[in-house]
């Protein structure tokens, strides 16, 4: 199985970490599991103006097809004025309807109030679900001030949602691979 990690912002490396971590914890649950990180900061995917996939340069033509051809993700972001960033919501906008169908789609996000984990359940979670994408239960919310000041996650709940979430993410993979 291949599971595409995304980290949704273009400043920073706190969401970077959280998804590393995420695909850490997914890791070590089955090593038979490859793993990518597509960090944002490293394309240049380009605006949605409703022109088919082709007509975008080979960075945007790329991370969607990476995208597409994962068989479940970890969808990262940070919270930036009670939103997803607009690098992830233009990437999702790339997507067809259907792209997420018999795909597990985890949420991980980070953000300066505990209150930013709001945004994983009234405004991810129904983009992934329209596309398709089956969210599990159980997301992992990262307040900044879990981070030690090398980025490095300090918090021990945290860490323990972490291995909730990966037996969660791979659980509902399988079940669904068993039934194709």
């Amino acid at each position: 199985m291949k599971l595409v990690g995304i980290s949704g912002s273009l400043a920073g490396w706190k969401t970077n970490v959280a998804v590393h971590n995420a695909l850490v914890a997914i890791e070590a649950l089955d090593a038979n599991i490859q793993t990518e990180l597509i960090d944002l900061r490293d394309f240049e995917v380009e605006f949605v103006n409703g022109d088919p996939l082709a007509y975008y340069n080979e960075d945007t033509f790329n991370v969607v097809n990476k995208v597409l051809s994962a068989d479940f993700l970890v969808i990262g972001s940070p919270i930036y004025q009670a939103s997803i960033s607009g690098a992830l919501k233009n990437l999702l906008d790339h997507l067809p309807v259907d792209a997420f169908k018999r795909k597990v789609t985890g949420i991980v996000t980070t953000g300066e109030i505990e209150k930013h984990f709001l945004v994983s359940e009234y405004q991810l979670k129904p983009i992934l679900t329209y596309l398709k994408g089956l969210v599990p239960t159980i997301n992992v919310f990262i307040q900044n001030d879990s981070f030690s000041d090398e980025n490095e996650i300090i918090d021990n709940d945290v860490l323990e949602r972490y291995k909730l979430f990966a037996e969660e993410m791979v659980t509902l993979q399988k079940s669904l691979e068993q039934t194709k």
